[in-house]
């Protein structure tokens, strides 16, 4: 049987759509008549027609296969929020421990859920499952959705037949890294707004306030001082130049993202990122902290370790370290300990490396990456409270320095005109 995904009207003429299996679009007219509706529409959800992929096989890789559908294209180029996918994971993870088949507990998740979207993508899987494909190779079919890591998990545990636990596991690992991702967001975009906020005052004071006062002694005989002359100069080239400088600044942002798309290009721009105080130590730590964790549910899912680490090394968003960690991943090949291969990167800190070292005599490796993890998780939120604490009364310190210097720019000329009067 096949998904169709359909549109129809109730009795009250209204429409509704939704998802149903079937061997072919007549019974899937069928059987909408028999609920009382009036079909208006129906399409496969997994394929756009022609013949299926034999099971083990990939869909839509031969010449022959027919095209995908536009909502399976449109899956395979955008992925799924991450609190609904651990929603559905997690799912999943309670009815396959009930000892439900894997297709009744795909077909139980998609009832569940509110989302057209997320339930034909269910019932996509459920169906390559009924067709004989395990459910990692379900999954494998949308990468955009279930990624390397995630479908490798899946397969360690239908090998090991502890398949509950393992998506327990991806559950938790998924709402942490949207946890560290809500953190890393807020910790960026809170100093960004500020800082566009301050720096929209400063230029509003000198394009249209500082002008406007100052002007009112161009028609005296007087010599302006330094610090009001400069001032006008500014305000002179902003009023005059501003949208140019604008339009420089967006358009080398554009060009900037084009260049980086070369990998050379970001292989350079990710090294040096590395090594910019602060910044660096926070894009470090976060990838640190990743590729613990990530590793730690690998070992623990029966999953090799030179496995592990090369679907590890693809989670990591810095580039510079994803070949680093292919590097220690060659060097692990040829005979080497995780813990020596890693610390020739210099990348990872002393406290994980020894943890690591530590792992690998004792055979307990994935608790302590675990625990690694979470040190780097909370060394980074301690990092982030800091530059926070520290960002918020150099910016004020900043913005008062620059609000005096207008001061005086106004201020000065006063002062001037009042001595020469009095004299």
């Amino acid at each position: 049987m096949a998904a169709y995904a359909f549109q129809a009207l109730n009795a009250s003429g209204r429409k509704t759509k939704g998802v149903i299996e079937a061997d072919t679009e007549r019974q899937v007219r069928a059987q909408l008549r028999e609920q009382g509706l009036i079909p208006v529409s129906v399409e496969l959800a997994e394929e756009g027609g022609g013949p299926r992929s034999a099971p083990g096989s990939r869909a839509g890789s031969g010449p022959g296969s027919a095209p995908l559908s536009t909502f399976m294209r449109r899956l395979q180029t955008r992925g799924v929020g991450a609190a609904d996918l651990a929603l559905i994971t997690r799912q999943l993870a309670t009815l396959v421990s009930a000892a439900l088949p894997i297709e009744q507990a795909l077909f139980a998740v998609s009832e569940q859920t509110d989302k057209p979207r997320l339930q034909k993508l269910i019932m996509a899987v459920r169906s390559k499952v009924v067709e004989g494909y395990s459910l990692a190779e379900a999954m494998a079919e949308y990468p955009h959705v279930f990624d390397k890591l995630f479908t490798a998990m899946v397969a360690a545990g239908e090998r090991s037949g502890h398949l509950d636990e393992v998506l327990n596991r991806l559950a938790d690992y998924t709402e942490q890294r949207n946890r560290l991702k809500g953190q890393l967001i807020q910790a960026l975009v809170y100093p960004s707004i500020l800082t566009l906020v301050a720096i929209g005052v400063i230029i509003f004071l000198l394009v249209s306030v500082v002008p406007q006062i100052v002007e009112q002694f161009s028609g005296l005989d007087q010599t302006l001082p330094p610090t009001t002359t400069f001032l006008l100069a500014v305000s002179e080239v902003l009023q005059n130049y501003g949208i140019y400088a604008l339009v420089a600044i967006l358009l080398g942002l554009v060009v900037g993202g084009q260049l980086l798309r070369k990998p050379e290009r970001r292989d350079k721009f990710d090294a040096f990122v590395l090594k910019v105080p602060l910044f660096g130590r926070v894009i470090k730590g976060v990838n640190t902290a990743r590729f613990a964790r990530t590793l730690s549910i690998l070992s623990a899912s029966a999953v090799p370790l030179l496995d592990g680490l090369r679907i590890t090394g693809r989670v990591l968003s810095n580039r510079a370290m994803q070949i680093a960690v292919e590097e220690a991943c060659d060097r692990v090949r040829e005979g080497s300990s995780l813990r020596a291969a890693l610390a020739q990167t210099k990348l990872f800190p002393p406290m994980m490396l020894h943890m690591i070292a530590a792992g690998e005599k004792s055979g307990e490796l994935e608790q302590l990456l675990g625990r690694a993890a979470d040190n780097q998780d909370r060394d980074f939120e301690t990092t982030m409270n800091v530059a926070l604490k520290i960002f918020e009364p150099a910016l004020i310190v900043v913005m008062a320095g620059v609000v005096m210097l207008i001061v005086l720019a106004i201020i000065q000329p006063i002062l001037q005109l009042n001595q020469s009067v009095g004299l």
